[in-house]
C-alpha cells in the first residue's frame, strides 16, 4: 500500500517567512484595490517565492497493514474454582480460539489473569493461578499483557470470568485502552452463598479483659434464617452465638496469653451453597499486659532482696508490691508497737481476697514464721493450680522444719530438700534438659564448658520430684526447677546467691536474662513453651518449628485451608528445636497439628478479598462494557457445565459492537510504515522552470503594457 503527501522543510525562519507572506499580501491587495494590471501575477510570483522558502516535498510511503489485536483474558482467580466455571472457561477458551481463526488479518492473545506477562496465542493453556489474596486484577494482567501494543491496533477485549473483578477502572479510556469490552460471565444465575464478615476487629487487646468483635452474616439467595456461628481462639471453641444475616452482632471475648491470639469466626454452612470456604473470617490479636502486678515477699534481710527489687522495678510495666518481714513474732522486746512498721502485714487482704489479682508470687528466702495460717497456705496452692505463678528463692531454712517445703504450700514444691546445704564455689550449668528448654538455651556464656559466669557459693540440697530441672549447681544436683500445677506453675531456685551475678562478681553472670525468662515463662509467655508447636509465613513460605524437650520430633500435619492435608517431617535445627519449610499452595487459615499441640498461621490477607464476594454477577462489569459498545452476557447453561457462545463478527467503527446472538470487534486498519521516498518541490529543475515562468510572465505583462501606454495616449 502506498500513500503521498507533503512535507516541508523551511530555507528561512518561519518568522521571516511570514513578515514576506504578509508584505507580498498587502502589496497585492494594494495592486487590486488601485486596480493596476499584472497583480495577478504578481501574486503568482509572490506565491512561487514563499513556496521555494517552504522547500515543499512530495513524501511518498510504502506501508503494510497491520493485524488487529483481540485481547482474550481469561480469570483463573480461587473463585473460578467453584462450581463449574473452571470448566466452562477452558471450553470458553478453545471456542474463542477457534472462532477469532476464522477472522482473517486477527492477532489473538489469551492472558491469564493469574499469570505474570502475557500469554501468546501459541501458549499451551495458562501459566498460572491467582489464590485471592488481592482479589482478581482482570485489567491489571490486561495492560501487563498489550504492554507491546499501540493502542490503535486493539480491536476488542473480550474477558471469561465470573464478574467479580476488583480493578474495575472509572473507563476505559483511563486505563489507556480503546476497544469494545465484551464479558462472558461463567457460573449459574441464583447461585448461593454465606459469608462471614468481621466488621470490627481489635488489632491488639488487654490479656483478662474482654474485647469487642462485631460480626456479621451475609447471604446471597439465602433462607434468611438465624445462623450459629462458633467461636475459635487457638483452635480451641470459647462460645457460639446466634446471628440473623445482615445483622451486626457484637461478641465480647477475653484472651488467654500475650503475643499472637488467632481468633476464629465461623457461620454454619448453608444447603446447596457455593463454597464453605468464605463460611470463615480470621482475626489476629495480638494480647499486651496491662501491668504485670508480683507480689514479692522477703524474710530475714539478705543481699539477694535488693536485687531482686531493682530488677522488677526497672521494668515499667511490673506493678511491685514488696514485703519484708523484719521480725518475727515471737521476738518480744520493749520496742514500741507503733516503731515495728508502718501498716500491720495485711495477710488476710493479700493471701485472700487479692491474691488472683497478682500475675506472679515471688516468696525470697522466707520461712514459716507463723506470720500465714495454713488457710493462706492452701489458698496460694488454690491460686497456683488455678492457673497462677510462684517463684521460690530458697535460703538455708528452706531445709529446716520451719520451711516452705513443710508447709502446705510443699504440696507444689517440685523438688524436697535433702536437709543438706552445700557450702563451697560451684559454677552454675546447663542440665541436658536445660540445654533444650527455652528458659535457658543459648543463655549468653553457656555455650563455653564450664560456663563462662561467675561462680555461686551455697545451694540447698534437694531431690526433685516433678518438672525439669534446666540448671544443676553442687554435685550435679538441680538448682533451678520449673515445674507446671494445674493450670498455674512453680519455678524453685535452690540458692540465694544469684545476687552474685547481678553485682558483676568475678565477671557476673546472665542475672537478667534468666530471671526475666523464669518469670515470662511462669506466666505463660508463648515464646518459652518447652513443649509448642509454632508456624509462621512470610508470603507463601511457611516454616514450621516445633519446640520439644524430646530429642526427636516426628511428623507434623499442614491442614490447608481447602481441607487438603499432608505430613511434613520436621528435621532437627538446634537443640530443642526442629523444623521443617513448603510453599503454601493457597491463600488463607493454615492448621499445623502433631498429637495434641496445634498451630495457627495466616497465608496471605486475613481475610482475602477473593473470597469475601463468590456469586457470579453481570452487574459489575456491564456499564464498562456498554460504555465501550460492547455487552456482557452468561455463557453457562443452567444444572450444566455446558456454555452457550455468541458469533464474532468483524466491523466497521460503530457505537455499538454487540446484537443478542453476536460480538463484534472493531476493524482498526493499523499499519506501518516500511519505506519513505521525498522528492523536493520548490529546488532543482522544476522549482527553477517555475520560478522562472512566473517572473518572465510578470515581465513580459508589465513589458507589453508599457508599450501600450504611449498609443493610449
Amino acid at each position: 500500500m502506498t500513500e503521498f503527501g507533503l512535507a516541508f522543510a523551511p530555507l528561512a525562519p518561519l518568522w521571516l517567512i511570514g513578515l514576506f507572506a504578509i508584505l507580498a499580501t498587502v502589496l497585492v491587495v494594494a495592486a487590486l484595490i488601485l486596480r493596476r494590471r499584472g497583480a495577478i501575477l504578481r501574486a503568482l510570483v509572490f506565491t512561487v517565492l514563499l513556496g521555494a522558502l517552504a522547500n515543499p516535498s512530495l513524501v511518498e510511503e510504502r506501508r503494510d497493514s497491520l493485524r488487529d489485536v483481540v485481547a482474550v483474558v481469561l480469570d483463573h482467580s480461587a473463585s473460578q474454582n467453584f462450581g463449574d466455571r473452571r470448566a466452562q472457561t477452558e471450553a470458553a477458551r478453545a471456542a474463542l480460539g477457534e472462532a477469532l481463526k476464522g477472522l482473517d488479518n486477527v492477532e489473538v492473545r489469551f492472558i491469564d489473569a493469574g499469570a505474570v506477562g502475557a500469554c501468546q496465542s501459541d501458549c499451551p493453556g495458562t501459566t498460572g493461578e491467582s489464590e485471592g489474596g488481592d482479589g482478581t486484577r482482570l485489567f491489571s494482567a490486561l495492560n501487563a499483557g498489550l504492554a507491546d501494543v499501540a493502542s490503535e491496533r486493539l480491536g476488542g477485549i473480550i474477558m471469561v470470568t465470573d464478574g467479580v473483578v476488583h480493578d474495575i477502572p472509572p473507563s476505559l479510556a483511563a486505563a489507556g485502552l480503546k476497544a469494545p469490552l465484551h464479558a462472558l460471565i461463567t457460573g449459574h444465575a441464583g447461585e448461593r452463598d454465606r459469608r462471614m464478615v468481621l466488621v470490627e476487629a481489635p488489632r491488639f487487646g488487654l490479656i483478662g479483659k474482654d474485647i469487642i468483635f462485631t460480626v456479621k452474616v451475609e447471604e446471597a439467595n439465602g433462607p434468611g434464617d438465624p445462623v450459629t456461628v462458633v467461636v475459635r481462639r487457638d483452635g480451641e471453641v470459647v462460645t457460639r452465638v446466634l446471628a440473623r444475616p445482615g445483622e451486626p452482632v457484637k461478641i465480647p471475648l477475653r484472651l488467654s496469653h500475650g503475643g499472637r491470639n488467632v481468633l476464629e469466626f465461623d457461620a454454619e454452612p448453608m444447603p446447596g451453597e457455593l463454597t464453605e470456604i468464605n463460611n470463615k473470617a480470621v482475626a489476629m490479636v495480638e494480647g499486651v499486659r496491662d501491668h504485670l502486678k508480683v507480689l514479692l515477699v522477703s524474710g530475714e534481710p539478705n543481699p539477694g532482696e535488693r536485687a531482686w527489687r531493682n530488677l522488677l522495678k526497672s521494668d515499667a510495666n511490673v506493678e511491685l508490691v514488696h514485703f519484708t518481714i523484719l521480725r518475727p513474732p515471737e521476738k518480744q522486746d520493749g520496742t514500741p508497737i507503733r516503731e515495728l512498721a508502718l501498716i500491720a502485714f495485711p495477710t488476710a487482704e493479700l493471701f485472700g481476697r487479692k491474691i488472683v489479682d497478682f500475675d506472679l508470687i515471688l516468696f525470697d528466702r522466707y520461712s514459716n514464721m507463723g506470720l500465714l495460717p495454713p488457710a493462706y497456705f492452701d489458698n496460694i496452692v488454690k491460686y497456683v493450680r488455678d492457673g497462677g505463678a510462684m517463684a521460690i528463692i530458697a535460703g538455708p531454712n528452706f531445709a529446716e522444719p520451719e520451711g516452705l517445703y513443710y508447709t502446705p504450700i510443699g504440696k507444689i514444691i517440685p523438688a524436697r530438700p535433702t536437709g543438706q546445704v552445700s557450702e563451697g564455689p560451684f559454677r552454675a550449668a546447663l542440665s541436658q534438659i536445660g540445654e533444650r528448654h527455652p528458659v535457658t538455651r543459648d543463655l549468653p556464656g553457656s555455650q563455653s564448658k564450664p560456663p563462662a559466669w561467675s561462680e555461686w557459693f551455697r545451694q540447698e540440697q534437694a531431690t526433685s520430684l516433678r518438672g525439669a530441672s534446666v540448671l544443676t549447681g553442687a554435685k550435679d544436683a538441680p538448682l533451678l526447677v520449673l515445674s507446671r500445677e494445674g493450670k498455674g506453675r512453680v519455678g524453685l531456685l535452690l540458692t540465694d546467691q544469684s545476687w552474685l551475678w547481678a553485682r558483676g562478681y568475678e565477671g557476673g553472670g546472665p542475672y537478667v536474662d534468666l530471671m526475666r525468662r523464669v518469670a515470662h515463662w511462669l506466666m505463660k509467655e508463648p515464646e518459652l513453651e518447652e513443649e509448642a508447636l509454632r508456624a509462621t509465613a512470610r508470603g507463601r513460605d511457611l516454616t514450621v518449628e516445633r519446640q520439644s524437650l524430646s530429642e526427636q520430633s516426628g511428623k507434623a500435619r499442614v491442614t490447608a485451608p481447602s481441607g487438603k492435608t499432608q505430613d511434613v517431617t520436621l528435621a532437627a535445627a538446634g537443640p530443642g528445636l526442629f523444623r521443617a519449610n513448603l510453599k503454601a499452595e493457597e491463600f488463607g487459615l493454615y492448621r499445623v497439628s502433631q498429637g495434641e499441640l496445634t498451630a495457627l498461621v495466616n497465608v496471605g490477607p486475613e481475610n482475602p478479598l477473593e473470597y469475601r464476594e463468590v456469586v457470579s454477577t453481570p452487574e459489575k462489569l456491564r456499564p464498562l462494557a456498554e460504555a465501550s459498545g460492547g455487552s456482557v452476557r452468561r455463557i453457562g447453561a443452567p444444572g450444566t457445565a455446558a456454555i452457550s457462545m455468541p458469533r464474532i463478527v468483524a466491523m466497521r467503527d460503530s457505537p455499538v459492537y454487540a446484537g443478542s446472538d453476536y460480538i463484534g470487534i472493531r476493524r482498526t486498519e493499523a499499519s506501518v510504515a516500511r519505506g519513505v521516498k521525498l522528492t523536493p518541490l520548490a529546488v532543482g529543475l522544476f522549482g527553477l522552470l517555475v520560478l522562472l515562468g512566473a517572473l518572465v510572465a510578470a515581465w513580459a505583462w508589465e513589458g507589453r503594457r508599457t508599450k501600450a501606454s504611449p498609443s493610449g495616449g
